[in-house]
């Protein structure tokens, strides 16, 4: 039977988002959610999640393109002169590989996000971070040591197999190519690392490549073409927009992921298909 893990990332970073999410799991198909405890509407998505007791949560780290949960004085090599992450991501893992003392700040703001998680009272579903970060080294490295004292069980893979993302849009080859090419060595080796570990994830990914444009034509194209085993399908919900989307992400179209998420067309081709939806605490 294949598997299909339903994701709706950045669930606290506004309170579209937060709206989005919500009802995409009331009226659609949402299993789980990612939540990112250190954003501005985090308290909302919490108190939303408490009254949705068949949503399973995660954390979705955030250590770039975000703001930190300890002081900034805390962590001065993470951090810009605003108190806020890195936004290049190159020059950021550069720094958590090269620099023991980077390394020692990233382990307490990993720590802290995940005690931040602990403190919602929230069954910990699975985590992944912000921008695929889990994938460098060094971040999954402090990710396994400090997941282990707060019941750590399942950790995304963002591996998209080509064809199959190929055949369900139609475009752009060779840039999902070049993607496929790149993430695949990070993916494998992620993938080996948990399962030394002992922690469960998806085998594949649907949204790496089409990102903030998942609308309700794709995934129906994407569920024709899903290969056996558990997938994860992630979307990035919004009910409007807004500034703290606009900042950071002004050419997704939210709205539409969100349509997709509650469109009758997309349960019944899941149904339709026999997927089974469950959370990652499911697998």
């Amino acid at each position: 039977m294949r598997k299909l893990i339903v994701t709706g990332d950045d669930f606290g970073l506004a309170v579209p988002v937060n709206e989005a999410i919500e009802e995409a799991h009331r009226r659609g198909i949402l299993t789980t959610a990612s939540l990112m405890v250190g954003a501005g509407a985090a308290a909302d998505a919490v108190e939303r999640a408490r009254r949705l007791p068949t949503l399973s949560v995660g954390l979705h780290l955030v250590l770039v393109e975000g703001h930190p949960v300890l002081p900034p004085c805390e962590i001065p090599d993470l951090v810009d002169s605003r108190g806020e992450f890195a936004t290049r991501l190159f020059g950021a893992g550069l720094n958590f590989f090269f620099r023991p003392g980077v390394r020692r700040q990233l382990e307490a703001e990993i720590r802290a996000q995940f005690e931040a998680f602990t403190k919602t009272g929230l069954p910990l579903d699975h985590v992944n971070a912000h921008n695929h970060m889990h994938i460098h080294p060094t971040v999954l490295g402090l990710i396994l040591k400090v997941g282990r004292d707060y019941g750590l069980k399942a950790v995304r893979v963002p591996y998209e197999p080509l064809l199959p993302s190929w055949r369900a849009s139609g475009t752009a080859f060779f840039s999902r190519s070049a993607l496929w090419l790149f993430m695949m060595p990070w993916s494998k080796l992620l993938k080996a690392r948990l399962r030394r570990a002992g922690v469960r994830s998806n085998e594949y990914v649907f949204g790496l490549n089409d990102s903030g444009q998942m609308d309700v034509y794709l995934v129906l194209q994407m569920l024709r073409h899903l290969p056996e085993g558990v997938t994860e399908m992630y979307f990035h919900p919004a009910t409007r927009r807004c500034p703290e989307i606009d900042r950071t992400m002004p050419t997704y179209r939210h709205e539409r992921e969100f349509e997709a998420l509650i469109s009758p067309a997309v349960r019944e081709a899941i149904a339709a298909s026999g997927f089974q939806r469950i959370a990652f605490s499911e697998l």
